[in-house]
């Protein structure tokens, strides 16, 4: 894919408002830290970055024509899953801080989709996730991903950063 860079603020499109941008490969979501992401110690709550990294993964998949709930209309009804997740955290956020959440995926194959996720402030690496993805029918059995999301994705598939 090109090293086009496509930026979507416009609020007019439901379907993209306020979903971030492509970099290339990689998809940039901007998050704002507010008071209520943080502890009692004003850096951000943990298992937070688990909810960045969820929303970057989804706005990701959004930009790039995969709709969540167009995979539950018809027949067999599928759902995305996460199989795994590791995430290491380098330096807090804070209140008021500016994030970009770096979304990037890497392999896909059979049911899985793998990528990795970094978050910044500014230039500060504060967090790396690594995640496995995959999709599951509605009673938990794994499904190989439908052919036209493997269409729309495979154009974004970068090589992995680690």
């Amino acid at each position: 894919m090109s090293e086009k860079v496509t930026h979507t603020h416009d609020a007019s499109d439901p379907l993209v408002a306020f979903s971030g941008w492509f970099e290339g490969t990689t998809h940039v979501l901007p998050v704002r830290i507010y008071y209520e992401d943080t502890d009692t110690s004003g850096i951000v709550y943990h298992a937070n970055y688990l909810r960045y990294c969820e929303r970057g993964r989804s706005d990701f998949l959004r930009m790039a024509g995969v709709r969540h709930l167009v995979m539950m209309e018809g027949e067999h009804k599928l759902v995305w899953t996460l199989r795994r997740i590791t995430l290491e955290y380098m330096r807090p956020a804070r209140v008021d801080d500016l994030l970009h959440v770096r979304t990037r995926y890497t392999e896909m194959a059979g049911a899985r989709l793998t990528g990795e996720q970094e978050i910044y402030r500014g230039k500060d690496l504060l967090c790396t996730a690594r995640i496995e993805a995959a999709v599951i029918t509605m009673d938990g059995r794994p499904r190989r991903i439908p052919k036209d999301i493997v269409e729309k994705m495979t154009p974004y598939l970068t090589a992995s950063a680690g």
